[in-house]
């Protein structure tokens, strides 16, 4: 089931908050849990079972920590916890992966190759794996108390909001939350604008840019020309922005409507002058979950300047592994990496020295370049994309074949697009806040009534657009069945 479809809209959600509003108290977080571990089925039965399978693993396992007090054995406990849930991920994520490139290599020698059997993917497993994995190291840690209520841990693991799309929560973040959160109506207010601007920034920004980049990256040589390659990966760049944003807004959202507060996600990344800062805003739950549990555990910046730049590619061919099991994933990945080395290395302070807009043009470039072997199919795919991106293939730029796809519509979404990225609406909205706090009361109070007005009518317009776009059963991709 997913947010951007009207039987989540129109039937999961109303149902869900309904009887979560009228239960008692203490049953809430039941009552919630239960909701989310059917949104969870929906997908299939076997993935609930997967899931409930991993919640009572780590349940038990938490509890063990908690309970042994020789450090040795409780490292080991630790170690066992975390190998478990490795090895689910190992096998339903990897196995394929592993499998393939065992019978390449047999191939060359000219050896058997191993059968097995395709495996499916269970959704959401990398994002509830990472969930278990920082409350057993937590715990572990001390940093955290042991959950011993089932329904509360289970409820962290699998609540739907965050299930299938990040962002990755820690325990400690939310763990006060499950014990005791406010329900009022402001928060429950703005737990459906935020919602409904991830649902907008998703359905009518993201899903029409996925049409233009899904079929220029199903082009195939010599078809692809040079102006087809490079609209195609804007619009991938847009669309991989607005699609994750947008799932984060809606994530938040939503959780707020249950009285929840996550961090967030994303903020603004394309704005970044450098790949170093492009982290500190792309996906900031998993880039600081990398940070915390395996960056700084391996020494991170604390000891030789070759250990700092090998624990780098460590950290980022792990990170291209999380997103997808193929090589292109782990290819855009050290592409991250090899620049955070090159900028460590002293590239940060003269591009520093350069203006703002070299900055920006040289991260959009490495970043646009490096979402080729994110989104290609193989990393021969992303060689050939890029050097058709180049006129290395085909030479001839063909712009006829952009008129299928440039418009009204791509003009509209693209500007939108483009703005939002470089915060140009929250400047428009900071300056209206500034005029309404200083403006006298009179003038203050008619403006802050028709902005008001305006925000509602908005957010009615968009929640409208929104869903015309789904029942007329238009572009609705779902990226994350890979991760």
């Amino acid at each position: 089931m997913l947010f951007s479809s009207p039987l989540f809209l129109y039937l999961f959600l109303p149902i869900t908050l309904a009887c979560y509003y009228v239960s008692p108290g203490k049953l809430k977080n039941t009552v919630l849990l239960i909701a989310s571990l059917v949104f969870y089925a929906w997908g299939g039965v076997s993935l609930l079972a997967l899931l409930l399978s991993s919640t009572l693993v780590n349940y038990f396992f938490g509890l063990l920590i908690d309970r042994v007090k020789n450090h040795k054995h409780k490292r080991n406990v630790l170690a066992l916890g975390v190998s478990i849930n490795l090895g689910l991920l190992m096998y339903f994520k990897y196995a394929n992966f592993i499998t393939l490139n065992i019978n390449y290599i047999l191939d060359i020698f000219k050896s058997g190759n191993i059968n097995f059997h395709d495996i499916a993917l269970p959704i959401g497993i990398s994002f509830f794996t990472f969930q278990a994995l920082s409350y057993l190291v937590d715990v572990y840690r001390g940093t955290t108390k042991v959950q011993r209520n089932f329904v509360k841990l289970a409820l962290f693991i699998s609540l739907f909001p965050q299930l299938i799309a990040g962002p990755i929560v820690r325990y400690h973040d939310i763990s006060l939350q499950l014990n005791k959160r406010e329900h009022r109506f402001d928060i429950f207010a703005s737990g459906i604008r935020r919602f409904i601007l991830g649902l907008a920034r998703k359905v009518l920004i993201a899903n029409p840019m996925a049409y233009i980049a899904d079929t220029a990256f199903d082009m195939q040589n010599p078809d692809l020309s040079i102006s087809m390659a490079w609209l195609g990966i804007f619009a991938y760049a847009i669309q991989i922005y607005y699609d994750f944003a947008g799932y984060s807004d809606m994530a938040i959202g939503l959780a707020r409507m249950f009285g929840f507060e996550l961090l967030e996600n994303f903020n603004s990344p394309y704005i970044a002058k450098s790949i170093k800062e492009f982290w500190k805003r792309w996906h900031i739950s998993l880039s600081s979950w990398f940070r915390d549990y395996l960056y700084i555990p391996l020494g991170g910046n604390r000891k030789s300047n070759s250990r700092t730049y090998l624990n780098l590619i460590i950290v980022f061919f792990i990170t291209g592994l999380w997103h997808g099991a193929a090589w292109n994933f782990v290819i855009w990945g050290l592409i991250h990496g090899l620049f955070l080395i090159i900028e460590r290395l002293g590239f940060d302070k003269i591009l520093k020295k350069l203006p703002n807009i070299i900055q920006h043009a040289y991260t959009l470039i490495i970043v646009l370049l490096a979402w080729v072997f994110f989104r290609a199919e193989n990393s021969d795919h992303a060689v050939n994309f890029i050097r058709t991106m180049v006129g290395l293939n085909n030479p001839d730029f063909a712009f006829f074949q952009l008129s299928e796809f440039i418009g009204i519509q791509f003009y509209i979404v693209s500007l939108v697009a483009i703005l939002g990225s470089f915060n140009v609406f929250q400047c428009i909205l900071s300056k209206i806040n500034l005029y309404l706090q200083t403006a006298s009361k009179f003038s203050g109070n008619i403006s802050y009534h028709i902005f008001e007005i305006s925000k509602i009518i908005f957010i009615v317009s968009m929640l409208f657009l929104s869903t015309l776009y789904l029942i007329t059963g238009s572009y609705n991709p779902f990226i994350y069945f890979r991760f």
